[in-house]
């Protein structure tokens, strides 16, 4: 009897490809896809590795798999815009060794910056791309994304999105089987030489085998049709499946595990044995679009079920069931509301703080520190794409006067830097734009789940490596070195006036943030400090210690009342704050913000900062 246990897509679809054989699997970190490639770590016998960006992860993967290996790269659906380059030549070229790009979409943007539908992707690239409804078929639709691949000559797109990436059901598991042959490198110009007149012959051959892959769809097993109740027919796949299946247990199922080519024969046999038909998925009307095409009519599609954000039961039971109520929660109303918040000690809290107050325009980038855009720090004005904070800031600073681009800076984080903001920073430098940079250096890719990435010293399996340094980097990109600062973002003081110094400066410059690991980064902080305190006798209820944002902090207006002030006048307060001992980490931010002296700590002195392990550096 083979052995079950409960995975999630992203644990199944790692165990898929060590069961496929595969050798190699490179990716950049995104939620909701990191998983896959730390769960890959866990198989020897895979070469696993975190890249600097996903076009360099699907550059690896496609070296390994020109070598004849089976080879895997992974990334959220950003991420493909990213490596579509490659990725659409490689259409082109075909394949040596089994080649899948997963892709792991974000409907409702729990942690993305947009909602874009990657099904796109496959009819563009005019690629295969298989999506799996549970953890059983994210593993088994792996390890046959890697045999359609080598049948067909083709790389193929797997695509989960994030409750598929996330949730957990039963997978039944396999033993590992590898391709019986050898590896190595073929020389075939033709084929894996992209020069215009190669290419045209090969964009026929992409044409012929769609043609192929056409007829494949109408038996791939994973689109399954299950008839009962033949007055509706529901069209569907993916997460959005599990959904439908619940809310029309009775109804017909045309499920499609292959999401491109679509099998138009077996749409139009089930089409014509139901009275009507439902096309339900989530986001964009992509397959409801290209059944239309084929000529048939569709009597519920995206006319009723919501274009934006995910489907859910719930959503669907209020859309077909006009009885339907939505069961009130017994926690209704008493749950106030949690946005997101930089944790308590962040050492991007203290530079967002000082940007705002020194009322620069900021143009922001992916990573924890986009969320200094809420209240109340409300620091940052712009924030588009990873390494888009640079590359903005260059262009308008150089339509703006001096006084203005002395007004405006950029912050990037150390990974999304290395992501995409060294060819920026080189572009700005290049074009001799008056801006300053700032690297957050917070030594790991922190949003995602503290994947290492080349500044870190570090692989994903933990052994020691080369670690970059961004004022070296900085400095060989062409930055003059007196424009390169490197500042403690705990000591606001001396942070503030390397801003000042900077913004001033004519030509590029850029800040390095020094010392200020992310506070949950266990490995870098040897301890927390003491938790401040707020001295009650001396608090006056002036709130600037809120202005921070830090969730240790918090406002008790149960505590108005009078206090004596330093001129020895009675005055009033509206309340007054209070520090979580049980949140606060000791960072003394909150220390220096107070003019008053109201926070204070146990010890005489409150550091600025941590006290840390050291860090590997190497040039």
């Amino acid at each position: 009897m083979k052995k079950k246990t409960l995975l999630s897509g992203n644990e199944a679809i790692a165990r898929g490809a060590w069961e496929a054989g595969a050798l190699f699997a490179s990716s950049y970190p995104g939620t909701p896809s990191s998983e896959i490639l730390e769960n890959l770590t866990q198989y020897e016998e895979i070469k696993a590795e975190w890249a600097p960006n996903e076009k360099d992860a699907f550059m690896s993967a496609m070296g390994a798999m020109l070598a004849g290996a089976r080879a895997m790269a992974s990334m959220k659906h950003v991420g493909v815009n990213v490596a579509a380059d490659p990725f659409m030549t490689l259409t082109y070229t075909g394949v040596n060794g089994g080649f899948v790009l997963v892709t792991a979409d974000d409907p409702e943007l729990h942690s993305s910056q947009n909602e874009q539908d990657n099904r796109h992707y496959a009819r563009f690239a005019k690629v295969p791309m298989l999506e799996p409804s549970d953890s059983q078929e994210a593993k088994d639709f792996t390890k046959k994304a890697f045999e359609i691949s080598e049948t067909f000559d083709t790389p193929v797109m797997l695509r989960t999105v994030t409750r598929i990436s996330h949730s957990k059901s039963p997978v039944e598991l396999d033993e590992r089987t590898v391709p019986d042959r050898p590896l190595g490198l073929v020389k075939d110009e033709a084929k894996y030489v992209m020069l215009p007149a190669y290419a045209r012959e090969r964009h026929k051959v992409i044409e012929e085998r769609l043609v192929r892959l056409k007829t494949f769809a109408e038996t791939f097993e994973g689109n399954t049709v299950e008839m009962k109740d033949t007055s509706v027919g529901v069209i569907t796949g993916g997460i959005s499946y599990q959904y439908a299946k619940e809310i029309f247990p009775n109804a017909s199922f045309l499920k499609l595990g292959m999401s491109w080519p679509l099998p138009e024969k077996k749409i139009g046999e089930f089409i014509h044995k139901v009275d009507k038909v439902y096309v339900i998925e989530e986001l964009d009307p992509f397959w409801e679009e290209n059944i239309r095409a084929m000529g048939y009519t569709i009597d519920v599609g995206k006319n009723r079920v919501p274009l934006c954000g995910e489907l859910s039961p719930t959503i669907l039971a209020e859309i077909f069931d006009p009885d339907y109520r939505v069961p009130e929660s017994a926690y209704a109303g008493m749950v106030p509301p949690r946005p997101p918040n930089l944790c308590a000690g962040c050492p991007h809290r203290a530079v967002l703080y000082v940007l705002k107050k020194n009322k620069l325009y900021v143009h922001g980038d992916i990573g924890c520190y986009t969320l200094g855009a809420l209240p109340p720090l409300r620091a940052m004005s712009s924030s588009f794409s990873m390494g888009s904070s640079i590359g903005v800031c260059e262009g308008a600073s150089q339509v703006l006067d001096e006084e203005a681009q002395g007004k405006m800076v950029c912050v990037i984080g150390d990974s999304t830097f290395l992501h995409s903001g060294i060819t920026p920073l080189l572009n700005m430098v290049f074009n001799k734009a008056n801006a300053t940079v700032i690297i957050l250096d917070n030594w790991i890719t922190a949003m995602t789940g503290a994947q290492e990435h080349p500044g870190t010293g570090y692989t994903v399996t933990g052994e020691e490596t080369t670690a970059v340094d961004y004022a070296e980097l900085a400095k060989a990109l062409g930055v003059v070195p007196e424009n390169i600062r490197r500042v403690n973002p705990y000591n606001i003081g001396e942070l503030d006036k390397v801003v000042k110094e900077e913004t001033s400066k004519k030509g590029t410059s850029v800040i390095i943030t020094k010392d200020a690991p992310c506070v949950l980064l266990r490995r870098a902080i040897k301890a927390n400090n003491e938790p401040l305190y707020v001295d009650e006798a001396v608090c006056t209820g002036c709130r600037r210690c809120l202005e921070l944002g830090c969730p240790a902090i918090s406002w008790d207006a149960g505590k108005a009342g009078e206090y004596q002030a330093a001129d020895g006048k009675v005055k009033k307060r509206k309340g007054q704050s209070w520090i979580d001992a049980m949140l606060c980490n000791g960072c003394g931010l909150c220390y220096q913000v107070c003019q008053i002296e109201a926070i204070r700590g146990r010890k005489t002195e409150v550091p600025f900062g941590f006290q840390l392990n050291k860090k590997k550096t190497v040039s």
